[in-house]
C-alpha cells in the first residue's frame, strides 16, 4: 500500500505549511543527473537558511521556536548527549523514521483514550530509541458518531497533547473507512452508525462485487457527488470532517506538533476498491475481484460506454473470484478479456474513477490540509495480467504505468506519496504467488521521483529482524549515503508498522535503534527539521485540474531508477546473520 503526505507545521492562518518544494523542480521530467542536480539545489538552500557548514550543535536547536518542547522530568531524559553535534554533509541523507500507533488501547469506539499511563510509558521508550514522532488513525466512525457533524474531539486532543509532552512530532491520518475486516486488523471500528442506517435502506451505497455482496468498509465511489447523507454528499461529509478537525486542532498545528495529516480514500484508508476482503473469504494469493457493481457505478460505466458508442457493453462478468488465480479465468487468462478493446475501455474507467475520486477529495482536503493513502499489491505483478492489481483499480501492465498517472496527479496538490512494502524480499514470497514487491517498489519509486514528487514509504507486515530492516534501508536510498552530501536518490520518510509489546521487547528494541540510526544516516536524532531539509513551506492552493489526456500521458512505461543489491547502511543481528548463512549455504547445492 501507499500514502501520499503532505505536512501541516508552522503558523495556521490563511495559508497551510507543508513539505513540499515545487519550487525547485523545473518542467521537464528529471534524469538521473536531473535528480542530482535538484538534490543539490536542495542542499543548498538548507544551508543558506543555516548561514552555516560543518557541523551542527545542539545549542543552536534550542533557539528554533518550531521545535516542541519536552516535558521529562530529569529522571526521564533520554540518554543521548546532552550536545549531539552533526555532520552537515551526513545529516543531507537523514531519513526520519515515524511509528503507527496501535488501533487496540488508544482510542476506543465509544470515543475515550482507554490507557493514557501506559501509552506514556510506550512514547517515551520510542523517543530514547530516536523516533522522529508516531502516526495515529483518527477515526471518522468516532468522532461523528452520534450524528452528522456531531464532533467529539475531546479523546484525540488529550492523546495529541500527550505526544507533544512527550518530544515527538505527529503524523494523523483521516481515516474515513471501516477498521476490520482487513490483513492485521484486531478489532472493529465500523463507520458511524447513522451512515450504515441510511445504508440499511440505500445498499447501494457500499462498493458491491457481482454477486451482489456489499462492503461496509467505505462508501463506493459512485456516491462521492450524491446528497443522499442528509442533504449531503460523501465529498462533503469528508471535507466537512476535515474542516472540523483544523478549526479544533489549531493550536497542535501552530505550535508545529503535526508534521504529516493523511487522508484515507478507501479500503484500509488506501486509494483502492476493497477487492480483496479477508472478510468475504478472500485468502493469498487470490486475485480479488471488481468491486463496481453497485447501482450507481453500473449506470456511471453504461453511460460513458453509451457516450463512446458501445450502448451494449456491461460490466465484466468473467473475472472470476476472490480466490482465483489468473489463468482459472477468462479475462485474466492467456490472451484474455483484458487485452481485447472492450476490455481496456473497462478498465480504463475503473482506475480513471479511483484517479477522479482522489483528486477530488484532495482538492476539498487542500482547502483544509491535504494527503492520501495508495495501496501497493505486489502478488501476481509478475504475471501477464497484474490481475489482483487491476481488481484494485491499478490498470498497471508490462506496457502500462498504472501509478505514474496517480503521481502526476498528485503533483497538483504539491503532495509526498507514501509506499508499502518496503520490507518485503522476492525470495520471502511465494513462488506460485508471482510476487514482485522488489520490481513494484522499484517501479513506483521511480515513477513518482521522475514526475517530480517526493517519496515517503512504510512497511506492510510488522518485522523485527534485520533482513526487513536492510530491505527498508535499501529502499529509502537505493544508490546508498553521498558522504559528500544529499544522495541522488532518497525517501523523503518512513513510517514504521507499528508500535506492539513484542516491538519494545528488549532484542527487538535493540535491534529497531539500530535501523533507526541507519535511517538518521548514523547521526543524532534531529528535533530541528529544516536541518535535513524538510523544512516549511507556505502552501500553495492546487494548480489547475489536469485533464486526463494528460494524466494518461504518464501510463507509458519508462525505465526505473538502478537500485543498489543491499544497503550501505545495515542492521545486523544474529538471527539475520544467521538466516543469510542458511539461505547462502542453500543456494550453493542447488
Amino acid at each position: 500500500m501507499a500514502r501520499i503526505i503532505c505536512s501541516t507545521q508552522g503558523s495556521w492562518g490563511d495559508k497551510l505549511r507543508l513539505q513540499f518544494y515545487s519550487t525547485i523542480f523545473h518542467q521537464e521530467m528529471p534524469s538521473i543527473d536531473r535528480l542530482e542536480s535538484v538534490q543539490g539545489l536542495r542542499y543548498a538552500k538548507r544551508k543558506e537558511a543555516l548561514g552555516q557548514t560543518g557541523t551542527f550543535n545542539s545549542a543552536d536547536i534550542a533557539k528554533n521556536p518550531k521545535a516542541v518542547a519536552s516535558k521529562f522530568s530529569a529522571d526521564e531524559l533520554p540518554e543521548a548527549p546532552t550536545s549531539p553535534s552533526y555532520n552537515e554533509k551526513m545529516l543531507a541523507n537523514y531519513v526520519p523514521v515515524y511509528v503507527m500507533l496501535p488501533v487496540i488501547g488508544v482510542i476506543s469506539n465509544d470515543n475515550v483514550f482507554e490507557d493514557k499511563t501506559r501509552m506514556e510509558k510506550q512514547l517515551k521508550e520510542l523517543k530514547v530509541a530516536g523516533v522522529d514522532g508516531v502516526m495515529v488513525d483518527v477515526w471518522w466512525g468516532i468522532v461523528e458518531s452520534k450524528g452528522p457533524k456531531q464532533y467529539d474531539w475531546s479523546a484525540y486532543r488529550s492523546l495529541f497533547a500527550l505526544v507533544q509532552e512527550c518530544g515527538l512530532k505527529l503524523q494523523a491520518i483521516m481515516s474515513f473507512h471501516q477498521c476490520g475486516g482487513n490483513i492485521g486488523d484486531e478489532v472493529t471500528i465500523p463507520l458511524p452508525q447513522w451512515v450504515l442506517d441510511i445504508g440499511g435502506t440505500d445498499p447501494d451505497i457500499f462498493y458491491t462485487n457481482r454477486k451482489g455482496n456489499r462492503n461496509k468498509e467505505y462508501l463506493t465511489i459512485g456516491v462521492d457527488n450524491l446528497p443522499l447523507f442528509y442533504g449531503r454528499t460523501a465529498v462533503q461529509m469528508y471535507s466537512d470532517y476535515m474542516k472540523s478537525f483544523r478549526e479544533n486542532m489549531s493550536d497542535f498545528l501552530e505550535a508545529g506538533l503535526m508534521i504529516d495529516i493523511e487522508v484515507g480514500l478507501g479500503s484500509a484508508g488506501e486509494l483502492r476498491y476493497p477487492s480483496y476482503p479477508e472478510s468475504q473469504g478472500w485468502v493469498f494469493p487470490g486475485i480479488g475481484e471488481f468491486q463496481c457493481y453497485d447501482k450507481y457505478l453500473k449506470a456511471e460505466f453504461k453511460e460513458t460506454a453509451t457516450n463512446a458508442g458501445h450502448p451494449k457493453w456491461e460490466l465484466p462478468d468473467n473475472a472470476g473470484e476472490y480466490k482465483d488465480t489468473p489463468g482459472s479465468t477468462e479475462f485474466f487468462g492467456l490472451n484474455g478479456t483484458y487485452l481485447t478493446e472492450k476490455g481496456k475501455f473497462f478498465l480504463t474507467w475503473y482506475s480513471n474513477k479511483l484517479i477522479n475520486h482522489d483528486d477530488e477529495i484532495l482538492d476539498e482536503a487542500n482547502k483544509a490540509f491535504m494527503g492520501c493513502k495508495v495501496a501497493g499489491i505486489h502478488w501476481w505483478y509478475k504475471s501477464h495480467s497484474h490481475a489482483a492489481e487491476l481488481t484494485s483499480g491499478y490498470y498497471n501492465l508490462k506496457d502500462r504505468d498504472g501509478y505514474r498517472p496517480i503521481a502526476r496527479m498528485l503533483s497538483r496538490h504539491y503532495a509526498i506519496f507514501n509506499f508499502t512494502c518496503l520490507e518485503m524480499r522476492n525470495s520471502e514470497q511465494r513462488a506460485d504467488a508471482k510476487c514482485g514487491p522488489q520490481e513494484l517498489v522499484q517501479q513506483v519509486l521511480s515513477g513518482c521521483w521522475r514526475e517530480q514528487v517526493e517519496v515517503a514509504g512504510e512497511n506492510a507486515l510488522s518485522r523485527y529482524d534485520s533482513n526487513g530492516y536492510n530491505q527498508m534501508l535499501l529502499n529509502a536510498r537505493p544508490n546508498g549515503i553521498n558522504s559528500e552530501g544529499v544522495p541522488k536518490l532518497m525517501m523523503y520518510g518512513v513510517t514504521y508498522l507499528r508500535l506492539s509489546d513484542d516491538l519494545l521487547k528488549a532484542n527487538n528494541l535493540k535491534t529497531f535503534k539500530t535501523f533507526v540510526k541507519k535511517m538518521h544516516a548514523d547521526q543524532d536524532y534531529c528535533p530541528d527539521l529544516g536541518m535535513y531539509n524538510h523544512q516549511i513551506g507556505p502552501l500553495e492552493r492546487s494548480k489547475p485540474k489536469f485533464v486526463m489526456e494528460h494524466l494518461l500521458e504518464a501510463t507509458k512505461p519508462i525505465e526505473p531508477f538502478p537500485w543498489g543489491e543491499e544497503a550501505d547502511m545495515k542492521v545486523d543481528d544474529f538471527d539475520g546473520l544467521l538466516t543469510n548463512l542458511i539461505t547462502k549455504l542453500f543456494s550453493m547445492f542447488k
